[in-house]
């Protein structure tokens, strides 16, 4: 019986001993590799993940975020002035007071995000996904042409 008991608990030993790996959660998948500092001006964050993340009052100017994530994201007063974000995904994130001048926003999804008292003078909104509450908001106060497009923004909106 202890010889049959051995040979039934031993494939078990073998299953539990191997590594676990578990799933990165969104949260903080980039964490190691990117230090989130107030001063990100001119960076590659090309298809990084800021899902949940604070980025309020951080200098992202002139960087590129094409294809980032920013899902569920706090970006009360950044600074976003003539960055390429082109792409992105940011549902349910909080731009309220973000400076968009010159931005690249085409083909961003920005569903149910909040744009209260957002800078978009010269943003570029081309194919952009917003809904109707937000199409109105931003329609309200845009103005400017994008400089590398000769595009207005209300143009680009659909105004």
């Amino acid at each position: 019986p202890r010889v049959l008991i051995a040979f039934l608990l031993l494939p078990m030993f073998f299953i539990c001993s191997a590594p676990i790996f578990a799933k990165t959660p969104p949260e903080i998948r980039n964490q190691d590799e990117l230090k989130i500092t107030q001063d990100m001006h001119g960076r590659d964050l090309n298809g990084y993940e800021f899902i949940k993340s604070d980025l309020s009052r951080v200098d992202l100017s002139d960087s590129d975020l094409t294809g980032a994530v920013f899902n569920n994201s706090k970006l009360v007063g950044s600074n976003l002035r003539n960055a390429d974000l082109e792409d992105i995904v940011a549902f349910a994130s909080d731009f309220t007071n973000a400076d968009l001048r010159d931005a690249n926003l085409s083909n961003a999804l920005l569903m149910e995000s909040d744009f209260t008292d957002a800078l978009i003078e010269g943003a570029d909104f081309t194919d952009a996904v917003l809904n109707r509450i937000q199409l109105k908001q931003l329609c309200s106060i845009a103005e400017g042409y994008k400089s590398s497009k000769g595009d207005d923004t209300s143009y680009s909106l659909g105004c």
